[in-house]
């Protein structure tokens, strides 16, 4: 299995970015696929999935209405179009699977928003 997210970078707040994250190694229509984010001294935030069979999303509802998340089933790859960023959307993010009891995660992508 491999993920590798890509896209981040340094954006002023009100900006936007999108990433996305190509998979491999497994049947990606079969799974959800999930963007977590990760600041220093806390824990794992799941940002928001996507049942790629169906597309069912799914959101924190701190991302609510600013965040979309999509799959491309062809190429296998997922993306998170994040828009309105805040300082606090800062964080590395993480795209990654379940596949039954083992979760994969890529190396993740630093997302900067600052003035």
């Amino acid at each position: 299995v491999q993920l590798v997210e890509s896209g981040g970078g340094l954006v002023q707040p009100g900006g936007s970015l999108r990433l996305s994250c190509a998979a491999s190694g497994f049947t990606f229509s079969s799974y959800a696929m999930t963007w977590y984010r990760q600041t220093p001294g806390k824990e794992r935030e799941l940002v928001a999935s996507i049942i790629i069979l169906n597309g069912r999303t799914n959101y924190a509802d701190s991302v609510k209405g600013r965040f979309t998340i999509s799959s491309d089933n062809v190429k296998s790859t997922v993306s998170l179009q994040m828009n309105s960023l805040k300082p606090e959307d800062t964080a590395m993010y993480y795209c990654g699977v379940r596949l039954g009891l083992r979760a994969y995660w890529g190396q993740g992508t630093q997302v900067t928003v600052s003035s």
